[in-house]
């Protein structure tokens, strides 16, 4: 097992629901980024330091903290993109290896961020 450091990320990630729109690409509709989560992927890519292309390719878990500004965010929603970003970044391999998520949800009006940490298995 081996246990990676915490790494923080500032900004509040996008929801998964609102994280996508259908667009049209050579007469064939398809999901697609909006302008808002393309910009939370860059500043992930920026934030993530010495996990950019740690490349995991076995099972591990994720130890996430995420701060939002308030409590109408869903926890839940947050989570797909933080595993889209980690696989944006070649923090990890492919998401389906993650085996187990602990998450927890804190407000933090002004400083919304998220601290992860993984843990391979």
């Amino acid at each position: 097992m081996t246990e990676h450091p915490w790494q923080t990320i500032l900004g509040q990630a996008p929801a998964k629901s609102n994280a996508y729109k259908i667009i049209r690409i050579a007469g064939h509709t398809t999901l697609g980024k909006t302008t808002a989560t393309k910009r939370y992927e860059d500043s992930f890519y920026i934030q993530v330091g010495p996990y950019k292309g740690l490349n995991i390719e076995g099972y591990f878990e994720l130890h996430v903290r995420v701060y939002f500004t308030t409590m109408s965010h869903d926890l839940d929603n947050s989570l797909k993109i933080i595993l889209d970003c980690l696989q944006y970044t070649k923090t990890i391999k492919n998401d389906n290896k993650c085996t187990r998520i602990v998450a927890d949800k804190f407000i933090d009006k002004n400083n919304p961020r998220i601290e992860f940490r993984l843990v391979e298995v």
